[in-house]
């Protein structure tokens, strides 16, 4: 109570009980639930602030039981048997007579609960003019009742005050001994099961029911989500759900379903859906099997016809193989299965074996990547490479060539040889590779990607074996960790995942998932862009007009010899320029027509702009150049798509010519030029609809706003056209 004698008759005794009433705690709902560092810490700070008197202030966000919290501190004190109250804020009138009372009238709270302990709910509503009162209250253990004279006492308040805030930490944090800061369900997600466990326990007994069990997938739904709701939500997601299992003995993720975070939407797992696609990534025939026991002596193979057979691609099965074959259709592939490819890739396998015959004869430690290096400039040295391989494919005519594609093919193998001797992992292939960084951009186009349930890997990994490697460790297999360095937890692009399944291997909690998703997603939602990138993108579609250079000389009148380097050499890089110089030029218009729009706006207040033009600003170059991504990778399927209607079906005849026998008479399947035609055309249609698109999911404008970058597609669209498609007549 107070110092001065507070009455003790029967009356002063129904008039505070009848005062505390409407405010009172009479138990603690729960304990802590949970065992991780975060619950741990939870039940430490509550010891320490039962142990004294101090005000105490519970910082969180909604729905954190923080009330509860300060029942535990209560109850957990030496004053556990004295009186509990807890008052909204925002319910405390201008004059705060509800805690302090009036002079010569009713008493307040503070009066009330004596020694007890008073819960001020949202404190961070409480009104302005009560906050000076509460802060002399804090710090000097004093207050004055409403209508008391300057010359009167102040009381000395026995009560201990236990603030609760949600929004921001109010001003009253200086005055607090005791700051406790309850964390969010999101971020201790292996506290999740014991809470679901709990409420189980709590909605059966009501209802008098057996309690279900909660299925292993239910639990991983629950903890993919970030519960904004925190605790709240999760009861009454889990009271919901045992409603709507109607009695079953477990509770699936069927009955879980607003769980689904945002970032899951439209997905669909495919290891879920086929468990015998599941079970062969996870076997050693994928891809460790295939990359040893085929890809290693295929490569060779080809390598050696390229060396020792005819030079030219219809006389050479394996030039043939190389032009005709696994361009088409590794471009067909990107929007199907992303970076596949990359998995099995003879230039990555080769440097695996030499990296470990390396260690085995001189054994040393690998370096470690330093990331801030090649994040900057490994992108522009994959650029570089690739500009070379532009100009050397067609000042040297490696198409046609056979040794000159061998030494292409054994440069590059070269390279991931070498960064394999001197660093860990792939290297190589994640920073360097000019066809690793091709494959990246366009798996960007995917309807496929490889992903892991956030919620499972933070609340039950400890070991991130799909990352560092590991020993076998119950449903999880001993793998050497992702080749890349990605943990697919926190992958937001398919950049950065070939698909190898490694994850899939070492995770112990089937947190890995192989989702059906919606083609370029990534690209409106998660996506990061980077410039080099975007410089990549502008040279694989100038690279499409590039590959049709005999057409451009025709179309300009420029006729020079195939010996003539200097000129060769500047249209090749012409036209290159110019390719990339249409996108830029469009949205160079944009960033006029939006500068002129708005300063006209300025100048004629009552002006009414046009078609949408006034406020949208566009967005930044990098961001919106990733629209032209299945224009270029359209426009590369374009030409390749004549070799491989043409040649890629005399491979029987070309076969035999490789070994010096005649197959004129073997049979041939080659598609109409005509029909050729037609899946070009159809092909750049799809592409210009697709950019299309894409560009206004990306840029989130009005198409008005859009319309110079849409008639850039467009020119490059119908010039494509002109020297592809019509290439044929």
């Amino acid at each position: 109570m107070f110092t001065n004698n507070p009455e003790t008759s029967l009356d002063w005794i129904q008039e505070r009980s009848q005062a505390l009433q409407p405010y009172l705690i009479t138990k603690v709902e729960r304990g802590i639930i949970g065992k991780s560092r975060y619950a741990s810490r939870l039940r430490q700070e509550i010891k320490k602030a039962s142990e004294d008197r101090e005000p105490v202030l519970i910082l969180g966000e909604p729905g954190l039981d923080k009330d509860n919290i300060a029942a535990l501190i209560h109850f957990n004190s030496d004053r556990r048997r004295e009186a509990i109250a807890k008052i909204n804020c925002n319910l405390i009138q201008a004059s705060g007579a509800e805690l302090f009372g009036r002079a010569g009238g009713n008493s307040g709270l503070l009066t009330y609960l004596g020694k007890g302990t008073l819960v001020l709910n949202n404190v961070q509503e409480l009104p302005a003019e009560v906050v000076p009162k509460i802060m002399q209250l804090l710090k000097e253990g004093t207050f004055k009742p409403l209508g008391s004279d300057e010359t009167d006492v102040d009381l000395i308040c026995e009560t201990r005050i236990i603030m609760v805030s949600e929004k921001f930490k109010p001003v009253c944090e200086s005055c607090t001994q005791h700051v406790i800061k309850v964390p969010a369900l999101r971020v201790r997600k292996s506290d999740i099961k014991p809470h679901v466990e709990y409420y189980i326990s709590l909605a059966c007994r009501d209802r008098g029911i057996p309690r279900p069990k909660i299925a292993a997938e239910a639990l991983r739904s629950l903890q993919s989500y970030d519960f904004p709701g925190n605790l709240k939500e999760l009861q009454l997601l889990v009271e919901r759900a045992i409603v709507q299992s109607l009695g079953a003995p477990f509770l699936t993720e069927a009955v879980f379903w607003s769980t689904q975070p945002k970032g899951k939407n439209f997905r669909f797992n495919l290891l879920n859906a086929y468990p015998n696609l599941r079970r062969f990534l996870r076997s050693d025939w994928f891809p460790d099997r295939i990359n040893y026991g085929f890809t290693l002596t295929f490569f060779a193979i080809v390598v050696a016809i390229l060396f020792l057979a005819p030079q030219t691609r219809d006389r050479n099965i394996a030039l043939n193989f190389f032009w005709a074959w696994w361009w088409p259709l590794i471009l067909i592939g990107f929007p199907f299965v992303g970076r596949l490819w990359c998995s099995i890739c003879p230039f990555m396998i080769y440097g695996e074996v030499v990296q470990k015959l390396s260690l085995w004869l001189f054994p040393r430690e690998l370096k470690h990547w330093n990331r801030d290096v090649s994040e900057r400039w490994g992108g522009w040295f994959l650029f570089g490479l690739f500009v070379l391989i532009y100009l050397w494919e067609e000042l040297w005519d490696l198409q046609n060539t056979a040794y000159l594609s061998a030494y292409l093919l054994l440069l590059i193998t070269a390279g991931a040889i070498i960064c394999s001797l001197i660093f860990e992992r792939r290297y190589w292939c994640r920073y360097l590779c000019p066809i690793g960084g091709m494959n990246g951009m366009f798996a960007k186009l995917s309807m496929i990607e490889l992903r892991a349930q956030q919620g499972t890997c933070s609340a039950e990994c400890t070991t991130y074996q799909c990352y560092k490697g590991g020993v076998k460790k119950g449903e999880g297999l001993e793998t050497n960790g992702c080749p890349l360095y990605s943990h697919p937890a926190q992958l937001q692009d398919n950049r950065d995942c070939v698909l190898c399944m490694t994850c899939l291997k070492a995770c112990p909690h089937r947190s890995v998932e192989l989702n059906l998703r919606p083609p370029a997603i990534e690209l409106w939602t998660t996506h990061v862009p980077r410039t080099y990138e975007v410089a990549l993108l502008l040279l694989l579609l100038g690279g499409a007009f590039l590959h049709r250079l005999p057409e451009i000389q025709t179309a300009i009148a420029w006729q020079f010899s195939e010996s003539e380097f200097l000129p060769h050499l500047s249209l090749s890089l012409l036209i290159l320029i110019v390719a990339a110089a249409i996108p830029l030029v469009a949205y160079g218009i944009m960033r006029s027509l939006h500068f002129i729009t708005v300063n006209w706006k300025k100048n004629c207040q009552d002006y009414q702009l046009p078609y949408g033009l006034t406020a949208c600003k566009p967005r930044p170059f990098i961001q919106i150049a990733y629209g032209y991504l299945p224009l270029a990778l359209g426009a590369n399927l374009a030409h390749y798509l004549r070799l491989f209607l043409q040649e890629a079906g005399r491979i029987l005849p070309v076969t035999w010519a490789t070994f010096g026998m005649d197959g004129s008479n073997l049979p041939i399947s080659i598609a109409h030029p005509a029909v050729i035609e037609f899946l070009q055309g159809t092909v750049l249609i799809f592409s210009v609809l697709l950019t299309w698109t894409l560009t206004q999911k990306i840029a989130k404008q009005p198409w008005q706003s859009l319309l110079p970058q849409h008639l850039s597609t467009s020119v490059l669209a119908i010039a494509l056209w002109a020297i592809i498609v019509n290439a044929g007549h």
